[in-house]
């Protein structure tokens, strides 16, 4: 949105047009940016792609390496009725509308959040899909993984935590370490 009209309350709650996936870009580039000043670097070589066409339905698919290994997809996690997720929390998700996710990358995104005792949730998406799930219409073998902040309402005016943002940036953070 060209203006978002952001509201950032004194209890840490973020309210603004389009948060999806404004709310995960800020988690990836906070996340580069505590592993630059810390002087370190990811454990492997990590491509990092933002890409806007999830909404168009072929997602993250153009230009991933052909070695690529694993893939974290980085979007938000709806909160709403029958959902686990919330706004205070980082959310790994397991399964949304196209399969589940690999259950190996999966447990230990959800074994490194518990590990930092992270306020960590693990919801299913029924019908949802994100950037990964279209990596698996390629030819490439690569294991998939989805985790985001929870964000309440999607496709307009949205609302996050300050507390959701820094977990789902820690979380990024031990990942690219390990």
């Amino acid at each position: 949105a060209l203006d978002p009209r952001p509201e950032v309350s004194e209890s840490g709650y973020i309210r603004s047009r389009h948060l999806d996936d404004k709310a995960g870009v800020a988690c990836i580039l906070a996340a580069l940016k505590a592993l630059r000043d810390a002087g370190t670097t990811p454990a492997q070589r990590t491509t990092i792609m933002i890409s806007n066409y999830e909404e168009v339905s072929h997602g993250a698919v153009a230009g991933l390496p052909p070695d690529l290994a694993e893939l974290v997809a980085i979007d938000m996690a709806v909160v709403g009725e029958g959902q686990a997720s919330d706004e205070h929390h980082v959310t790994v998700c397991t399964l949304d509308s196209g399969g589940p996710y690999d259950p190996a990358l999966t447990s230990r995104l959800r074994h490194l959040g518990e590990t930092l005792n992270l306020p960590l949730r693990v919801d299913t998406y029924p019908h949802y899909r994100s950037d990964g799930q279209h990596v698996w219409r390629t030819p490439l073998d690569v294991r998939v993984a989805l985790l985001g902040p929870g964000i309440d309402a999607s496709h307009n005016l949205e609302r996050t935590h300050l507390d959701a943002l820094v977990a789902t940036s820690q979380l990024l953070i031990e990942y690219l370490r390990s």
